[in-house]
């Protein structure tokens, strides 16, 4: 996994553990008392969440670059080595025969 991905999973986690810090304080807040601190916690915990959906869709966002940049590299692979392509895909079906006749 990359540095930069591996910094916005860290990050993405860090905010889901303050959302869910704040809660647990909300809840005990709002167990016998409703004020100035309930919402203001609410409103910090709003905007701590809209910030952790915001990473989220970032790192996400970055999962299917990644995922697209494979296949198409995958697909450049084969179109310019299709031989090479056939005899890989031969080489695997042969092993998975073999594997499945040993059962």
């Amino acid at each position: 996994m990359s540095e930069l991905t591996q910094n916005h999973k860290e990050k993405l986690m860090g905010d889901l553990k303050l959302v869910i810090a704040d809660a647990e304080e909300l809840l005990k807040l709002t167990a016998g008392q409703v004020g100035d601190k309930t919402t203001e916690m609410r409103l910090r915990m709003q905007a701590r969440m809209e910030q952790a959906k915001a990473d989220l869709a970032k790192v996400q966002e970055m999962a299917v670059v990644r995922v697209k940049d494979a296949g198409m590299a995958a697909d450049n692979y084969v179109h310019d080595n299709p031989w090479h392509a056939v005899g890989i895909a031969a080489g695997v079906g042969l092993l998975f025969g073999m594997l499945i006749a040993r059962r």
